[in-house]
């Protein structure tokens, strides 16, 4: 949710990238008032640093899990039993609409035995709530309390009590008796303080001996400034800043009193504790590595928790920079600094959405608002030396519609919880406690019932009013029983290796043959010069000189092998056979044979469409594109000629990349990506057929289309409706084009009933082309292997939706894992979403060959890339568990990319001029290891590398080593005719001899 803006309502869907993509450790050091250092963080700090992640660990065994409500948002009967008005009564039925809605609102008054049934599920050690001042007490003073309100108090102590459950014991929260409101004008009068502390007295006396925790007031900033400053709040005046300021100061010294006078005549025997509520906002600043923005993101927070904090909790006055600032200021005496200060047994902290909205009113001083919980705790460890906290109130909300599905809550709660436990784990906070607010949907102050904040969901029309779970508190629950969190989704790190045939490869999205052009004159043509003959020699594969840079890259990926895609619309401009542009052949022809001299193999892509470029021949695209069915005939045509040009060297083709993601493309209406998608289809299947049948039986070569297959997670784990629509997104995400290819020759039976389904209620006039026999004989078992591009797992929830759209007939709606690594671009890193993907392929459609033909994520470091590295080891992990565990028959893995683009994410491993990251020696080293080996390489890499070390030399120095052949042969040849003539001359020599002999005898 973004931090910097907090709409309510509408409740947001989509969270932003969490702070610890780009966020430094916070283990801070320093002295008390030295909050700012939070703030100055490392720049170049890795992404993927373990304590700024994600934590699977468990709490203090002593830890104490808690669940707040207020008393005037939960209790009703505003006017039953004696009770008297509080000035938040008066103002709802003044400011209000439907105001009698409010009088009843969970009845937590009439039904304590349901609130006390929810605690009991919850399984939680203490219950915060606070106590209506005005149901003991209507005017407000003290004297003989209201026998109906002080029985409910004592009934709910011993209940809790009796269940083991600590209450937690709010004296003030907001609802302020009436009758102090109008006689001594609340707040702003000081003769409240003495009033308060009386209640209080009476309080102790009454419950003390069953309460070992006390809050004087929940959070005090509020009630000052939108109390008495914006008028949002009762008793909603809208008054002086001074005002607001004499409010704060009244509240401040009231709290203290109530701490000595607990202190010296209840806490000696009650030995119980108490503190006040303190609330905050959490603020960034534009540039970590700005002063002056650091400085400012300081009185921030200075100006509204420090207000507070740093009298009770830190010098016993306010924060030099609101002195200075504010003339208007009131000020504390000496003797007051020292009757305030360290008036708190430990720190109670709210940290919500109260504290965040309405944003205007804060004092954000051009900075950026955060939710950054563990921050904020580091912040008030350094600034108040290191107390004890209490998380008093944390949590989120969800619109008024929404009933037991929070799932957007329980992200937030698990991100929140997270932090305190990071908080614990890694910086040494000694937070003791956590609150979760609220137990009930209640009223929720300015919102009223607009929003709702609770765990249990409350009908407020119905009679019975029943306490019904949301998941949020079915995840709370969990986290309760577990003590913190266990990782599910997970087996430990593998120790193995992939088969020894194993392709490791990379991946392209285009080789652009434009590279190769030579410009001379600057006008793109060649000029003949006259009066000069040359003698010509055949063309060269070196002509082209952008492959030498290829290679060059490919060489340090150590790769086995290479996938590239060939670009249509240049090979056949015309969209078929009329023209055929040789030089573009030739051009990818020297590409595939020069990658073979450095031993790697070519996996050609023959269509690979994006959205910005379809990648279409332009007759094409004027008749329709992939709406007209002759668009096949031409692929067809396009697949032979590339399959007979290319195929002696091509052992691996892919047909079309992703062609379930044209729908981004054709997605005017449904019948335009159904009828696309149709055609797509058929041209795969026409084009494998033609390879089958006149290429494979001496080309040996394999075919097959590369789909898009991320993984989808139900968002919430506690929905039959959202496993539902996770397997509706794969089936139509996967299925769409897999099940025609892999399974059945027609398209999923899931898919055509849910569209008709949608039919039937009107939602939709969607519906699926149908194959004819013919057809489904074609598609039916078109693929050699199953090859898919997998980047990050989707969190799916069920959402309706009205309109006649392939998106819309999904009903489906991402939402975004806070606590998850993301990249730049926002993909979530979800190492076991690759392993169930693939495990979930081979269930589906059998014991089938798998190339992972692209998987990676965009990191925007270019010379320290530790997110693409920390992404490949746990993405290849998780492949190998498929691999060996699972019995997958994957054959391959291909990193996502050679090279990355301009003003794109940054996926690549090398930048757009070509210059290497350090992400290639960790993908090097995955390949040379074959995978995570234990003590020794069953493969024996060091063999093989100097086996293609030799086959490299010898494939590189051809023309040298025919040359040296030459020579060596022609010295053979010359040393066997002098050898022959000197064997001849001898021969005559002495036959001469011989004759001179015989005459002279």
């Amino acid at each position: 949710i973004p931090a910097s803006s907090l709409p309510l309502p509408p409740q947001p869907r989509f969270s932003t990238v969490p702070d610890h993509i780009s966020l430094a450790c916070v283990n801070f050091a320093g002295l008390a008032g030295e909050g700012r250092s939070v703030w100055k963080k490392d720049p170049n700090s890795s992404p993927v640093r373990e304590t700024q992640m994600f934590l699977y660990d468990t709490f203090p065994k002593e830890f104490l899990w808690g669940i707040g409500t207020g008393a005037f948002q939960v209790e009703g009967s505003w006017r039953k039993d004696g009770k008297g008005s509080s000035i938040w009564d008066r103002f709802i039925h003044t400011e209000f609409r439907d105001a009698d809605s409010t009088d009843v609102s969970s009845d937590s008054y009439n039904l304590l035995d349901k609130d006390l049934s929810a605690l009991d599920f919850l399984g939680v050690t203490f219950y915060q709530f606070s106590i209506s001042w005005s149901r003991l007490f209507p005017t407000g003073v003290v004297a003989a309390p209201n026998e109906k309100g002080l029985q409910y108090y004592n009934t709910l102590i011993d209940s809790l009590v009796y269940r083991n459950i600590d209450p937690v014991v709010t004296l003030y929260h907001w609802d302020l008796p009436l009758t102090l409101q109008e006689q001594y004008g609340g707040w702003k009068n000081e003769s409240v303080i003495d009033i308060f502390n009386d209640y209080a007295t009476f309080c102790f006396q009454t419950f003390g001996d069953r309460v070992k925790y006390w809050i004087t007031i929940h959070n005090p900033y509020l009630v000052a400034w939108h109390g008495y400053g914006t008028g949002i709040h009762a008793p909603g005046e809208k008054g002086k800043v001074t005002t607001v300021y004499t409010v704060g100061h009244n509240l401040i010294k009231a709290h203290a009193k109530v701490w000595h006078n607990y202190k010296k005549h209840f806490e000696p025997y009650q030995k119980g504790l108490m503190s006040i509520v303190l609330g905050s906002h959490w603020i960034e600043p534009n540039r970590s590595d700005d002063a002056l923005d650091i400085s400012k993101c300081q009185q921030s927070v200075e100006r509204v928790l420090g207000w507070f904090a740093k009298p009770i909790h830190g010098d016993g006055d306010y924060p030099e920079e609101l002195k200075n600032e504010l003339s208007f200021l009131p000020r504390f005496t000496e003797d007051e600094k020292k009757y305030i200060k360290g008036t708190a047994d430990f720190f109670a902290f709210s940290f919500g959405p109260n504290n965040f909205k309405p944003p205007n009113t804060l004092p954000k001083m051009g900075q950026n608002l955060s939710l950054n919980l563990r921050e904020v705790l580091n912040w008030i460890k350094l600034e108040y030396d290191s107390p004890r906290i209490l998380i008093a109130e944390n949590g989120w909300f969800t619109d008024s519609h929404v009933k037991t599905d929070d799932t957007t809550a329980i992200y937030m709660m698990k991100n929140f919880i997270n932090k305190v436990l990071q908080a614990i784990k890694y910086d040494n906070i000694d937070v003791f406690g956590y609150t979760a607010w609220s137990l009930l949907d209640g009223f929720e102050w300015q919102h009223a019932y607009n929003i709702r904040r609770g765990l249990f969901y409350v009908d407020f029309k119905s009679e019975k009013k029943e306490r019904i779970p949301k998941s949020s508190a079915r995840y709370y629950k969990q986290i309760i029983q577990e003590n913190g969190f266990f990782p599910r989704e997970s087996t430990p790190s593998l120790q193995a290796q992939f088969s020894c045939d194993f392709s490791w490869g990379i991946t392209e999205s285009f080789c652009d043959s434009n590279l190769y052009l030579w410009n001379v004159t600057g006008d793109g043509l060649l000029h003949k010069v006259e009066g000069v003959k040359l003698k010509t020699r055949p063309a060269q594969c070196t002509d082209f000189v952008s492959i030498k840079k290829q290679l060059d890259l490919l060489e340090k990926m150590k790769v086995t092998h290479y996938r590239f895609a060939l670009d249509w619309s240049l090979i056949l401009p015309n969209g078929d056979l009329s023209v055929v542009n040789r030089q573009v052949l030739r051009y990818y022809r020297c590409v595939i044979s020069e990658v073979l001299k450095l031993n790697v193999q070519s996996m050609v892509t023959l269509y690979h469409p994006t959205h910005a470029y379809l990648g279409l021949p332009a007759p094409l695209l004027q008749t329709g594109g992939w709406l007209n069915h002759s668009t096949a005939y031409a692929f067809q045509d396009y697949a032979a000629l590339c399959f007979r040009e290319l195929g002696d060297l091509v052992k691996l083709w892919i047909t079309i990349n992703e062609p379930n993601r044209l729908s981004d493309v054709y997605n005017r209406s449904s019948s335009d990506t159904y009828r696309a998608a149709h055609n797509l289809l058929i041209a795969h299947a026409m084009a494998w057929k033609i390879y089958d049948e006149q290429y494979r039986s001496f080309q040996h070569g394999k075919v097959s289309l590369s789909l898009h297959s991320d993984w989808a997670e139900p968002a919430n784990p506690y929905f039959e409706s959202h496993a539902k629509a996770a397997n509706r997104f794969l089936q139509f995400e996967i299925g769409w084009f897999a099940d025609p290819i892999f399974k059945t020759g027609d398209y999923p039976a899931t898919m055509r009933e849910y569209i008709l389904f949608k039919n039937r209620k009107g939602l939709s006039h969607s519906s699926l082309p149908s194959f004819t026999s013919e057809e489904k004989k074609l598609v039916k078992g078109a693929a050699d292997f199953y090859a898919l591009n997998h980047f990050t797992t989707r969190f799916v929830i069920h959402e309706p939706q009205n309109g006649s759209q392939y998106e819309f007939d999904r009903d489906i709606q991402f939402l975004q894992d806070i606590t998850c690594l993301s990249s730049p671009s926002r993909l979530a890193v979800v190492p076991w979403g690759v392993r169930k993907v693939l495990k979930w392929i081979k269930r589906t459609y059998g014991d089938i060959d798998i190339y992972i033909t692209a998987n990676g994520i965009d990191d925007q470091s270019l010379d320290n890339d530790e997110l693409r590295n920390y992404y490949l080891g746990k993405y290849v992990q998780e492949v190998l568990k498929a691999y060996y565990i699972d019995k997958v028959k994957i054959r391959g893995y291909y990193a996502f990319k050679l090279t990355e683009e301009k003003s794109k994410p940054r996926f690549g491993f090398f930048t757009s001029d070509s210059k290497g990251k350090p992400s290639i020696k960790f993908y090097n080293k995955l390949i040379s290891n074959n995978g995570f080996p234990a003590d020794y390489s069953i493969c024996d890499p060091s063999n093989k590398e100097k086996e293609c070390s030799f086959c490299l030399f010898i494939s590189q120095k051809k023309p040298l080593i025919f040359f040296a052949c030459c020579l060596f042969s022609t010295l053979i040849l010359l040393l066997t005719i002098i050898v022959f003539h000197k064997r001849k001359r001898r021969k005559r020599f002495k036959v001469k001899n011989i004759q001179r002999i015989c005459v002279s005898l």
